[in-house]
């Protein structure tokens, strides 16, 4: 469950945007501009988190009714392994110290779904976490970090996979299976691609970032459609963006078949007239701007 804080929409302050030019940070960026919402976006050029000094960077740049919204990690196609892990409880140790120094009106922590175990099939905001790799670790590590500091009014968003046209991170779904067509005419699944996931377009998850800054909303949030497709439908549909022609390789099975379905109970009652975009419509769009800029 999530509590809006502003009950009627209200423009922050201004929106320190850390992690910008990531695949997602970049279109939070877009729609924060388009909103006319003062925005200043931060990468590893501007401050990066490892750095000793970048704490006290970050607090100088920091005013106290600013809202943060944190996206700046390593992620799993830069490592799994503990050096990883340690590197981004450093970022986020960076980040807290900055909060506790300068403050800020409201912060959005983008964590991930990783925190709940592959094995649960069925999932609200109110599964138990049981993170079962480094990187699912990492995150809920860094939602605790960031919930210990009591005076920052903070909402957790749990993304699930995220499609869009710029994703550099390569991960099975959408994203992978476009790149493969292109470049080589054909799609590998896992297994037969049975497992269904739910997959949400990176319009939508910036949409709903902005929702969530207007609205100053707290508690945590599972950012998923509630559909969930197998990834055989997925790599058919990406076939048919390039006419059909794509095959589709099935290869033996290594890995029982799991299934994830969200429950977007919450998210409905938090924001009743918000509609995602259809995945077969966002693969569409996807293979149209890809086609144009290519």
């Amino acid at each position: 469950m999530i509590i809006h804080t502003n009950q009627e929409p209200t423009k922050p302050s201004r929106v320190l945007l850390l992690g910008a030019t990531g695949f997602i940070g970049a279109v939070i960026q877009q729609q924060l501009e388009s909103a006319a919402i003062p925005t200043v976006a931060l990468g590893s050029a501007d401050i990066n988190l490892l750095e000793p000094s970048a704490s006290d960077r970050l607090g100088e740049l920091l005013s106290p009714d600013d809202s943060v919204v944190m996206l700046a990690a390593l992620t799993p196609d830069k490592g799994r392994n503990i050096a990883t892990l340690m590197k981004n409880l450093v970022m986020m140790q960076t980040v807290c110290e900055a909060l506790e120094k300068s403050g800020c009106g409201h912060l959005v922590y983008f964590s991930s779904d990783a925190v709940y175990g592959t094995g649960v099939s069925q999932v609200t905001e109110d599964t138990p976490v049981a993170p079962e790799d480094l990187y699912g670790a990492m995150h809920y590590t860094r939602e605790i970090m960031i919930r210990s500091l009591a005076a920052v009014p903070v909402i957790v968003f749990r993304p699930t996979g995220v499609y869009g046209r710029d994703d550099t991170h390569n991960s099975y779904g959408p994203n992978r299976f476009r790149k493969a067509a292109q470049a080589d005419g054909k799609i590998t699944l896992f297994g037969g691609g049975e497992e269904t996931r739910d997959h949400i377009y990176v319009d939508d998850v910036a949409a709903l970032t902005i929702r969530c800054l207007l609205q100053k909303s707290t508690g945590t949030l599972n950012v998923a459609t509630g559909i969930s497709t197998s990834f055989h439908e997925v790599a058919e549909t990406i076939s048919k963006q390039f006419g059909g022609g794509i095959e589709i390789i099935i290869t033996p099975r290594a890995n029982p078949i799991t299934h994830r379905h969200y429950d977007p109970t919450n998210l409905i009652k938090a924001f009743p007239d918000f509609s995602f975009m259809p995945l077969v419509d966002g693969i569409a769009l996807v293979h149209k701007e890809s086609s144009m800029t290519a």
